[in-house]
Order: structure tokens, then sequence, then C-alpha cells
């Protein structure tokens, strides 16, 4: 989806009439109960980490508004510290319900390198840029000018994008999509697997945005060999005023056929971006860069005069080694100038990194001719450079090792024109196999199928783990450059690709704008109480992090997720054992993770998060075939388990990063999420335990008002302040639903409702049920609820949740006093302390706040008790030496972390001592 035109900005809704239940409201009581500075007037920006722009085309971020504080024609302007001021793009990201900026997005270029913060004001002109960026569609090729640059993009054909070119010298052109095909998986070494090439066709490309500040460019299509159209593909290039370079965001959506015991189906053995780049100047004159280790870099010319028998002087080597254009070769010692035909050129270099832990280095003179290593290390930045005296082409791959196996590949430098391959997946490596990985044990009936979840957690249905529908998204940047950089910039360019600058608000703005529900503050460490909690919230994140890297949890499908239980007696996390492996959002751990940063602004932390967005939002959901919209629950494999469930591919997980940096891919997955209330027509998420009869029925189908309704109102929600193409609809099912749900006999302790696919709608039941699960606010429900309240005025509504809240964590006697019967066995109470908490300050019951604190600190979870601190492991207990935490698991942690935060931003001042 685009960036939300003004004119679909929401206009202020006009309510009239007594019966009407509900009302926008404009102000609203705050949460937070931590001082935090007002949110009127200016905004300090600041970069994420330091360093500032580098050689980055530019920055895009995003700032959050109090509600009702400013109108969608208000005016931004960027200036440095000094009062300088700056190009600034400007565009609503989302409104509140009364029409007022909730989030905008400001993209930068211009002016930001070398300065370390900046100030964004509202109202008054954005300065313009003195070289726009800007867009002509004509004979069916798009073409955008940054001033610098001029690329032309293809509407059609082959080619993403047809010429790159600088100051009117062509730097590179053909850039195009590259996948290679292996029919058969050679489980064996007994098969002779043969390869075939795909070539990316592209279906359509849109303008997204035109500048004058930044241009974005939409492309689509599958690769294409002969009839045969797979593996889709949708990408976009992002172009800043005065930049010599471009960014892509690259996403395949998995549609081939890997079926379970075949060694026969559709192997991806690679997948790249290719660009030609012309080589116009002498060999000697050639320049091949690659970066290694850290700020490593191999630095060498196509025809190396170094090192030689004879010497051609020592300006003219220091010359070649700095890339720049050597002296006539008349002024050389001649011995080497009469001899320079003698000496090899060396025209194709790769660089391999199969592993998290290694990448090797080699170059040969031709095709058809031996390589010979040129070096290798650990982790390589996934940068290079191909070119000479008269320009060339950098390029780079971000998260490189993290997403191995990777490769970068320079091909025919010594002829007229050299190919530049950066693989997504490496072509040296075993082809992607995403065959399940067990046979179901002949578990061939729902009963046979349950046991599963007795013995290794994990529900096993006949054909479900299936890969089909899956998604990655990659970066790459790309430089145009009118000579061979020096090592400072070329420094300056790997980096970028190591890690890409981002500007940020402060968290004190977040905070005063109460987004995201308003359930966060800065950390506090003015008591020794809170002090603790912040020390073991510290422990956590840094445990996790470092648990990443010492289990390698790294790989193309696997960078950004991590393990969800551990096992003692390996001293391991239980990554072979069903439902026990990989996380896939359980327990909502990018909420967690997202207030950690929204409360801190710890650059570790945003890269964390933004990693488990990236992953989760691609890899853990469908995006093609029949469980669109769905995601998998937890298992061995991130697509494993039958469990298909509208949790997983829950909204609130990519509000975060989709408001912060304002990302187009994230915008599409929201999008997409609108209607994911039809796929309980496709599957119902409780067939498996249901006791009586049930069909679904469009008018009439069974959701829950926790795990499934959160994941659906989340999107409704987003779609709606967004303003996008479907925002009324999406508009009327948040206020119809909430509606419906308060109108229950009992609330949202009645559990679910008959949802009317065409209204939009609960029928209301005619009798009072209690259904409660401990599952139903885990996944994102006190968060919306706190958001959908803020905004919306709606009592029976607020009423409804609050009783829910006040109800979790009562005695038995206290619910069935409430409501008849109690709620049965529950678990998860530290967890569940937040809604406490909230209830607590929304209500003003002094019983609710020593509840909260007593369930965070006296219940299930981590107790005060808990060692908080890692035992050293090495071999031979373990594959590789390290630290673990053996009681830690990832849905106490989920829990602990958002109990933490929310309960010290809610009632922090009202600690027990």
């Amino acid at each position: 989806m685009s960036p939300i035109p003004r004119r679909h900005v929401l206009k202020a809704a006009v309510l009239a009439g007594a019966a009407t239940p509900f009302s926008w409201v404009l102000g609203g009581a705050g949460t937070a109960t931590a001082a935090v500075r007002s949110a009127d007037g200016p905004v300090d920006i600041t970069w994420l980490e330091e360093g500032g722009l580098g050689a980055a085309p530019g920055s895009t971020f995003g700032v959050p508004w109090p509600k009702g504080q400013y109108g969608k024609d208000q005016t931004f302007a960027l200036a440095t510290a000094d009062g300088k001021q700056l190009p600034v793009q400007t565009w609503t990201t989302a409104t509140w319900p009364d029409g007022s900026l909730k989030w905008t997005a400001h993209a930068a270029a211009e002016g930001l390198a070398g300065d370390k913060s900046y100030r964004l004001t509202p109202g008054g002109t954005a300065a313009a840029p003195a070289k726009e960026v800007t867009v002509s569609e004509k004979g069916g090729r798009i073409t955008v000018r940054t001033g610098v640059i001029e690329a032309v993009i293809a509407h059609n054909g082959h080619r993403l994008i047809d010429s790159l070119t600088r100051g009117g010298t062509e730097i590179a052109s053909n850039g195009r999509l590259v996948l290679l095909r292996q029919g058969e998986f050679d489980d064996d070494d007994q098969g002779n697997a043969r390869w075939e090439r795909f070539d990316g066709e592209i279906t359509g490309a849109t303008v997204e945005q035109r500048g004058p500040v930044r241009a974005v460019i939409r492309i689509d299509g599958k690769h294409r060999k002969g009839s045969r159209r797979w593996l889709p593909f949708s990408v976009r290039l992002y172009f800043y005023a005065g930049a010599d370079s471009f960014r892509m965001v690259h996403t395949v959506t998995f549609d081939g056929e890997q079926t379970p015991g075949r060694s026969s189906g559709d192997f991806i053995r690679g997948l790249g971006v290719r660009f030609s780049v012309p080589m116009r100047d002498e060999a000697y004159d050639r320049h091949i860069r690659i970066g290694g280790d850290d700020a490593g870099m191999l630095r060498e010319a196509v025809k190396g005069i170094t090192g030689l028998r004879r010497d051609p002087g020592a300006a003219v080597q220091a010359a070649q080694f700095a890339g720049e254009k050597l002296p006539d070769p008349a002024t050389w010692d001649q011995r080497v100038t009469t001899r320079l035909p003698l000496i090899p050129t060396w025209g194709d270099y790769t660089l391999s990194q199969l592993s998290a832990d290694g990448f090797t280095l080699r170059k040969r003179t031709t095709g058809g001719h031996g390589w010979i290593p040129a070096g290798g290390g650990r982790r390589a930045s996934g940068f290079g450079y191909v070119g000479g005296a008269s320009g060339g082409l950098s390029f780079g791959l971000r998260d490189f090792w993290q997403k191995h196996p990777a490769q970068l590949d320079i091909r025919g430098a010594h002829t007229d024109r050299a190919d530049v391959t950066l693989w997504l997946w490496s072509p040296e490596a075993q082809p992607m196999d995403l065959r399940f990985y067990h046979d179901g044990m002949g578990q061939d009936t729902y009963a046979k199928q349950l046991e599963g979840l007795e013995i290794t957690y994990e529900d096993y249905e006949p054909e479900f783990g299936t890969p089909y529908g899956i998604a990655r998204t990659s970066e790459l940047v790309f430089w145009a450059n009118g000579s061979t950089p020096s090592a400072e910039v070329l420094a300056q360019q790997a980096e970028v690709v190591r890690t890409l600058p981002q500007l940020v608000a402060p968290p004190a703005q977040s905070i005063a704008a109460k987004v995201f529900g308003g359930l966060f503050s800065e950390p506090d460490r003015s008591t020794p109480a809170k002090a603790k909690i912040e020390d073991h919230l510290d422990f956590l994140f840094t445990y996790y992090r470092d648990q990443v890297e010492m289990r390698r949890w790294y790989g193309f499908w696997d960078y950004g997720d991590f393990m969800h239980s551990y096992d003692p007696a390996r001293h391991q996390w239980r990554y072979d054992v069903g439902g026990y492996a990989w996380d896939n959002s359980e327990l909502s751990p990018d909420i967690w993770l997202w207030y950690a940063y929204l409360r801190s602004g710890r650059a570790d932390i945003f890269r964390f998060a933004e990693a488990l967005t990236r992953h989760t939002g691609e890899v853990d959901v469908y995006h093609l075939g029949q469980w669109a919209g769905l995601g998998t629950r937890h298992g061995v494999q991130h697509f494993a388990d039958s469990a298909k469930q509208q949790r997983i591919a829950n909204t609130t997980y990519r509000r975060f990063y989709y408001f912060l940096t304002a990302d187009e891919r994230v915008g599409d997955l929201m999008h997409a999420n609108v209607d994911s209330d039809e796929t309980f027509m496709v599957l119902d998420p409780q067939r498996k335990v249901r006791t009586d009869p049930y069909t679904p029925d469009r008018n009439a189908l069974s959701i829950g008002f926790g795990t499934d309704w959160s994941g659906l109102v989340s999107a409704w929600l987003t779609e709606w302040e967004r303003g996008g193409p479907e925002a009324e609809k999406a508009k009327a099912r948040v206020l119809s639903t909430m509606e419906t749900i308060a109108a229950q006999p009992n609330g949202f302790v009645q559990g679910s409702g008959l949802y009317d696919l065409d209204t939009g709608k609960f029928a209301v039941a005619d009798k009072p049920v209690v259904s409660v699960s401990h599952l139903s606010a885990v996944f994102g429900l006190n968060e919306l609820c706190a958001e959908l309240i803020d905004s919306v005025d709606m009592p029976k509504f607020k009423e409804a949740y609050l009783d829910y809240c006040r109800y979790f964590n009562a005695t038995k006697a206290e619910q069935a006093a409430r409501y008849g019967s109690n709620f049965g066995t529950l678990l998860l109470f530290q967890g569940h302390s937040r809604l406490d908490a909230y209830a607590a300050v929304q209500t003003g019951d002094p019983k609710l706040t020593a509840r909260a604190w007593q369930k965070f600190y006296n219940s299930d979870g981590y107790k005060e008790s808990a060692p908080w601190t890692t035992e050293k492991v090495t071999g031979p207990v373990t594959l590789v030496p390290g630290s673990e935490a053996n009681w830690v698991y990832t849905n106490d942690t989920s829990l602990y972390g958002l109990a933490a935060i929310e309960n010290l931003a809610l009632l922090g001042d009202k600690m027990p001592s």
C-alpha cells in the first residue's frame, strides 16, 4: 500500500442523537504516572545509532502526536540544532478518530550529513531541496531523477531497472532478478540434480511517492521460464533528493511444491539480484572492493601492478591501491609498461557466506579457468564495488551473514561489461529445503493428532505443514559512483549496509502522545523496587540477545525469531521438540520488545525488534493460498504446526515498526489483514477441541473475543486510522464489534459470539455463558483495548472490558458472585496483573492496585527469588561455550516483560514497600 494521500485522511465524524451508543473522545485522561514533557511544539530528532547519515541515501521516520493537537493540514519544518532549515517531506500515516494527526512520517536527506540532532517544528514551511527527486512516466518507463543520478524503471519485461546513470554516464544497466530452480534434491548424494534459470518478469510498476524529497516505486511480478511463472516478487525502490544511491526492499513469496518424502519438487538453488556494469577504463584502472570482517575490505585492481618483480613506481602503486586513475604508462618504469600484456587480469570474484561463522573469497581470471583463494573470515559485511576511475557501482545486501547462505559475485570485470549478483540464497549452498520435517507417525484422526500435544506439544494434521504462501523480505542498497570511492567513503557505504541509519523521535514523545495504548513510561530507577524490576527487564533482553548469538539463531528463514522453551537436561533450547521450538510470536514477545524500545530509545532493542518484525510478519504468516491471512503456531519449522490462526498474523505486532519507519512493505502486511475475518470460513481454529457439531456459517461464525477478535480489530483499527482503501468498512467493524461484544450478557466473559461476515456484528446471545481462557488477553487484547477505550467513548464497551480485567485474577468466589460460576482453572496470573493495573487506574480501585502488585510478585511466572543470573556452560555439556539461564522460558519472559513495563507505567508510584 502506498502512503496515504492527504485526500484520504479521515474527516471528523458528526454524530447526533441521544441514542447513539458512542462518541469521539477528544481528550482523555492519561494513564502513565511517569512525568514527561508536553508533546506540544518542536520535537528533537536524533539518530538511532551514533554515526549519522553516513553514505545512506536518506532516512524516513515517524512521529506520534497527542489526540486533538494538530489537524490534518498541519505543516512541519526540519532544522539542524543550530537552526539551519532542511528539506523534509511529510505525510500522514494515521489519524485519531476526531481527524487529528496521530502519526506523521517525514523523509529527509539533504543537509543531514555531519549532524547528530535535528528539530522538527509544527508550523512553517519546509525548505525546498536544492536537488529535488522527480518522477516522470513515458513510453512504458518510469524515470526517477535525484539531482545526482537517474534511474529508468520498466513497467514490464524482465528488467527492473533499464539504466542507472550519473551525470550522463552509465553506471549500471539491466537490473534484474535471477532464480535458479533445482527439480530434485539429492538426499543420498546419488542423484544428478540439474538447475534451470528463471528471470523475474514484471507484471506492473506503480509510483507510490513522487518527491520532492522521497520517491518510491513498487514493482510486482513473478519469475518466469517459458510458460511457467512462479515465486511472486514485490520490489520497492527508494530514492532521496540529492542522493547518489537508492535502496531496494525485495520480497518473495514461496508458491512452489515441496512434498515430504519426495525428492522431486521446486527447490530454490539460487535467488538473486543482478546488474550489469560497463567497464570503460583500462584494466589497471578497474577496481574491485569486497567487504570482509568488521571494517575489513579487499582492495584490488583487475590488473594489479603491485607486488610485481618490477616496480612501476611507488606513487603509481599507491594510486592504484587508492583507486585513483593512473598516469600514462609511458611515465612508468618501462620494464613494467612493456610487459603489461603479460600481467593476468582477474575478472571473476566470489564471496560466499554459507554460515553465520565463515565466509570464503576466491577469484579467477575468467570462466573455464581455476579459482584461487583470495582470503576469508567470519562475517562479511555484504558490501562490494566494481568499476573504475570513470565510475562504478557499489552494492550491498543487509543482514548478509545473519540471513545466510548469501553470496556476492562479480563476473567479467576484465571485459566491456561486468555482471554483479547479490545472492539472497547462495547457489553454492544446499538447495532451499522446505519439506515438512516428519511423517506424522500415522496420526490420521483428530484424536490421534491431538495426542501429539500430550507428548511433543505439536498439533499435527496431514498436509498442514506446508511452506506454500510464506514470504521473506530482504534489503539492498546501491550507489552510482562517479569514480572509484576513497577508502573512507567505501567504509561509510559498507557501514550503511550493515546498519541502515534511522532517525527517531525520543521516548518522551511517544509517551506524551499516548500511542499504542499509552501503557509504557521511561525507565525509572528512583527506588530500589523500581530499580530491581528495571534490572530484571535488562537481564531478560540481554539474555535473549546473547542467546541468538550463542545458539546461532540465524539463517534466511530463521533470523529474527527465537525459541519457545528450554530443555535443562540437554542444556539446549527445545529446537527439535514439536511446539516447543520456534516461538512464532506466542504470547506477544513482539509487543514486549517494542514497548521496551519505545520507553528507552535503545538502539539494540530497536534492531532486535526490527528483525523480529521482519521475520514474524513474513515467515510465520501465509500470504498466498487457502490460509492467506493466517499464521502458524510455534513449532520446529515456522510453518510446521497445523494450528493456523489469525492470532499469529496479528497486525498488532506490525504496527510499531510501520509507524516508527513508515515502511511500505509492513503496510502491505497490515492492509492484507483487513479481510482476514473471511479466513474463519476457511478454517475453524477450534475445530479439534469443539465438542458440539459445528459447520462454519457466513452469517454465524464462532469467533472468540480474545485471541481471534484482538487480531481482527487491530487490522481494522489500523486500516481506519491510516485512511486506507477499506477505511470505512474497517471503521464500521471496529465500532460494531465493540458494541456487540459490550452487549453480550457477560461481555468479554461470554468468551465468543456468532459473527456475521456481511454485517460485521456479533449476534447478542440470549443467555449468559462463562467462558474464559488464560490465552484470551495475551495476544495484544489489553494493549488494543486500552487504545480503543482511549479513542472511542463507548461506556458499555469500557465497562465490559474493565469487568474482564477486574475478575480474571479475582478469587473463584468473587467470580461466581459476579457471573454465577467461577472461571475454572486459569494460568498466567503474573501476565494478567497488567489487566489489574489498567483497571485500577481506570476505576481508582485501591484493591485492584494492591492485587496487581500481589499477582506480579507472588503468582506464577518469574519470582524475585529467581536467580536472575546466567551460568557458564561449555563442552562437552553444550555444543559451543556460552551461558544459560535454565529457568527462562519465552512465555514467561513475554508476560513478565509486558506486566513489568505496564505496571510501572500505570502504578509505579503505588508499589508495595
